[in-house]
This record gives C-alpha cells, sequence and structure tokens, in this order.
C-alpha cells in the first residue's frame, strides 16, 4: 500500500476547524498535528494548518525541523515542487 498523496486543495480540508484533523506539509510530506499542544483549532503562531508550511517553518521558526520527527506522517503533497 502507497502513502497518501495530497494535493494542495485536498490538504486544505485539514484545516483544524470544525472538527477537522490539523495537517501541514514541510518538503513534500504531510504531517499530523492535530494532537500537537502548539497547535489549537489548526493554528500555531498564525499559521493555519491545511498549507504547506515550509517556507514559514524555516523563515520564522526557531526550532525549525526538529519537532517534525515527533509528528506523525500521513502522506505526501503530490504536487510538492
Amino acid at each position: 500500500m502507497g502513502e497518501k498523496r495530497f494535493t494542495r486543495n485536498d490538504l486544505q480540508q485539514y484545516n483544524g476547524k470544525d472538527g477537522n484533523p490539523a495537517y501541514i506539509a514541510i518538503n513534500g510530506i504531510v504531517y499530523d498535528v492535530s494532537d500537537s499542544p502548539a497547535w489549537v483549532n489548526g493554528k500555531h503562531h498564525g499559521h493555519q494548518a491545511g498549507y504547506d508550511l515550509t517556507d514559514a517553518l524555516y523563515k520564522d521558526s526557531p526550532h525549525k525541523d526538529r519537532v517534525l520527527a515527533n509528528l506523525p506522517k500521513v502522506g505526501v503533497l503530490a504536487d510538492a515542487d
């Protein structure tokens, strides 16, 4: 069984609002941040789940990609650059 593939439009459905799970994409990998205490209602420091946040992670985040190892991977971004 292959990895679940998400288009950018698919990913937007997983925004953490209205009971939806909260997923983010980083470097083409989709992570589930639903259970992360840092993500409340799909938001974390002004960033909304449901998007590719690669640029935000590397430009804005003090922890960079260190936290990704603790997050469940749920798939890949089908149209990642």
